[in-house]
């Protein structure tokens, strides 16, 4: 799908994913948040390696099964009349909008059971395994997880019809607010304020990755942080600050989750079952 003259959906994806992804590493080194535990180089290897299996496991299930992926779903769904929006004649921009909302939410929403679900977390636990948080985590997901989020994309792109355009814009959003607020970056208190009365902030996210559970059972927003405010599992700061929060799982306090076979292998270890 060409979003621009000569411009696919993919690149513009990873041009902006890989634009932004620079930017927040660059800021990280000049105004770090945190002073990191692990060796970075280690960490970023395993973490990009993920992401590499990640992108190969989603492409296969497109080869596989199309349409597969969110966006030829969308445009199949349209031209087949499916989904609420393909069959009501609201004006484009309030679905656009619409979409976008909805999209998110139900990000939050799969985020939620996803620390709530036993069989979720097994697989999800690989992201919240990392011993630092900086940008690259925000790419650290299980392939299995990985497929399983695609797919809850597509019921929602069936179920709700939103257009192809729409779609390519909230990943967009989505990829770039998760790099931000994964990044270890120090933005000003104010600053801070301010913008997480609207997007989760580095600050914010944060406290999602403690070690301390009933923190990292909060804050389950990736974009907006309204739903977290409007359900309830908002949590505006870590109890030991953001310098003396210990990041991870109580149970992988070691370099181990720097490994990719390891970090692969997590969600089939009897340890990883949460009580």
């Amino acid at each position: 799908m060409e979003v621009l003259p000569g411009l696919s959906e993919p690149v513009l994806r990873f041009s902006v994913f890989a634009g932004i992804l620079l930017v927040m590493a660059l800021i990280e080194l000049a105004i770090p948040r945190r002073k990191l535990r692990a060796p970075k180089a280690r960490r970023w290897l395993t973490n990009f390696s993920i992401v590499a299996i990640d992108t190969l496991v989603v492409r296969l299930m497109g080869m596989l099964a199309v349409p597969l992926i969110a966006v030829a779903t969308a445009i199949y769904a349209e031209r087949q009349g499916w989904g609420l929006f393909n069959v009501l004649s609201w004006p484009l921009w309030l679905e656009f909008i619409l979409a976008l909302l909805i999209l998110d939410l139900a990000i939050w929403f799969q985020h939620y059971v996803s620390h709530k679900v036993p069989l979720f977390w097994q697989l999800h636990q690989v992201h919240h395994a990392d011993v630092d948080i900086d940008v690259s985590t925000a790419i650290r997901f299980h392939p299995i997880e990985i497929a399983l989020s695609m797919l809850w994309k597509i019921a929602l792109v069936l179920v709700f019809g939103p257009t192809a355009i729409a779609i390519v814009v909230f990943e967009v959003i989505l990829n770039g607010c998760a790099i931000f607020n994964h990044a270890n970056i120090a933005l000003p208190s104010r600053l801070d304020r301010l913008l997480r009365l609207v997007i989760v902030t580095p600050d914010m996210h944060r406290v999602h990755h403690s070690i301390i559970r009933s923190e990292h059972d909060s804050n389950y927003g990736f974009n907006l942080s309204v739903w977290d405010r409007l359900f309830g599992t908002y949590t505006a700061q870590p109890k030991k600050g953001h310098e003396g929060m210990a990041i991870g799982l109580e149970e992988y306090q070691t370099f181990s989750p720097t490994r990719l076979f390891w970090s692969l292998a997590l969600p089939f270890s009897s340890k990883s079952r949460r009580n």
